[in-house]
């Protein structure tokens, strides 16, 4: 049986697709994050660096400081989900550019949570 109520929910949600931009909202995240996380490929500590829609997904390499890394994140406005050695940016779809950018990004000891 299905939940009344995380129904009701879903489908509101499908009704925002419907009448409000979602998808090209996802497009300009999606090319955004490419743009920015791009800054992160090369850099000492990260392996990968993934966009697929609106998620954005940079790959750890060696030794993590998920703590350092949560603060350097937070002091961008930026809440990140790190889950093993990936660190997962999910922002919503109504997110402004200005609000999505973080212009420290390219700086190792943001991305990787070391202390350089």
């Amino acid at each position: 049986m299905a939940n009344p109520l995380a129904c009701a929910a879903a489908n509101a949600s499908l009704d925002l697709f419907a009448t409000e931009p979602r998808l090209a909202q996802v497009a300009l995240i999606e090319t955004q994050l490419r743009e920015e996380l791009a800054a992160c490929k090369g850099l000492r500590g990260v392996a990968d660096v993934r966009v697929k829609g609106a998620i954005g997904a940079i790959e750890l390499s060696g030794e993590i400081d998920l703590e350092h890394l949560r603060r350097r994140f937070a002091e961008c406005g930026v809440w990140i989900r790190p889950f093993s050695n990936v660190v997962y940016l999910m922002p919503p779809y109504v997110i402004s550019a200005g609000d999505l950018s973080c212009p420290d990004l390219g700086n190792s000891s943001s991305v990787t949570g070391t202390h350089d």
